[in-house]
């Protein structure tokens, strides 16, 4: 099949458009999706300047998108001296998998000349995944601790690298998944949250100075870790991009990303929810598109609904245990390092 916009071959087809891409205006309009979700958040301040710059912290785990979303950036961003970018990698002490995904990172930001910090589970926490996911004292899935365990690290290490904003490569898949999972479950204040948090532009964010968020928190009612004074806020520049997509750019620009899952990924509910959004943009292509769409929206108005000091916000005051803000008097990341370590 021919390219739609030259006579060269194609490389993909994108259902959702009809359009047969090559090589070439494939990873162009890949990169052009990004840029523009750049501009529409609001990322690069008015106030960002050369001898100021606007620090932004990625997440970078080594895999496929937070890979593309460094390189993305890097060559973005190369030669503006108002932004400047350094990498966090978490090495949640996951044997083989983790360590091959951490030499891809430093690979890459060797490459790219960007800072990188790497933080490990067993210093921070005394704490390895493995370890974690063989005991599993409260019979949840790994996935549960991981990710309240890499929240709060992100968290303290973008606070402590005085980073202005935190970037994380969530594709189009993950965040459709995440708004269908939260309006399924009629979680309004998570959808108010996640807006703040991470999805809407930044002249558009409710959120209260000092009062942190977090749109990934754990849906069982229960307090997020963010630091309460030190909030930073996160952006999805890759949002509007398939997770295929993401992938397939990977491979064309051979970009030495770790495509390997997990060995303890087994968040149930979530793979529900992915299995029922690959049958409906296989159906209905744009389904995935005009979920987080009318998501973003719908979010932008539950932010407003819960703006500001009144009583619809939850006080938060700092865990006894480590100074994270949290609802109870101890957060729980600590409850459940406690559950860890007794169990």
């Amino acid at each position: 099949m021919e390219c739609s916009k030259c006579d060269r071959e194609a490389v993909m087809h994108a259902a959702y458009s009809g359009s047969h891409l090559c090589e070439e205006h494939f990873t162009r309009s890949l990169e052009r999706r990004v840029r523009r979700r750049i501009r529409e958040d609001g990322l690069v301040p008015d106030h960002a300047t050369p001898a100021d710059p606007d620090r932004w912290l990625i997440g970078l785990s080594g895999g496929k998108d937070s890979v593309v979303l460094t390189q993305i950036l890097a060559e973005t961003f190369s030669e503006d001296p108002r932004i400047e970018l350094l990498a966090l990698t978490i090495h949640e002490g996951i044997e083989e998998y983790r360590d091959e995904s951490l030499s891809a990172s430093l690979d890459l930001t060797e490459e790219l000349g960007i800072r990188h910090e790497v933080v490990h589970y067993e210093e921070e926490f005394d704490v390895r995944m493995d370890d974690v996911a063989e005991k599993d004292p409260l019979g949840m899935s790994p996935c549960a601790y991981c990710g309240v365990f890499r929240r709060d690290l992100l968290e303290k290490y973008a606070a402590e690298l005085d980073a202005d904003k935190l970037l994380t490569g969530h594709n189009l898949d993950d965040e459709a998944q995440t708004a269908l999972m939260n309006v399924l479950e009629g979680d309004v204040r998570q959808i108010a949250k996640h807006f703040d948090a991470s999805l809407g532009p930044f002249d558009e964010r409710t959120i209260p100075a000092g009062n942190g968020s977090n749109d990934d928190a754990d849906r069982s009612g229960d307090d997020s870790s963010a630091r309460q004074e030190t909030f930073v806020p996160r952006a999805k520049p890759l949002r509007d991009v398939p997770e295929k997509e993401v992938a397939l750019y990977a491979h064309l620009r051979e970009l030495p990303a770790h495509i390997t899952e997990c060995p303890h990924a087994s968040e149930a509910y979530r793979g529900e929810i992915q299995s029922l959004l690959q049958d409906l943009e296989e159906n209905h292509p744009g389904t995935r598109h005009s979920i987080l769409s009318g998501y973003e929206e719908l979010a932008s108005l539950a932010a407003k609904r819960y703006d500001g000091a009144g009583g619809d916000r939850v006080e938060l005051s700092e865990c006894e245990r480590c100074g994270s803000s949290t609802s109870g008097d101890v957060c729980r990341k600590c409850r459940l390092l406690d559950a860890v370590e007794d169990g």
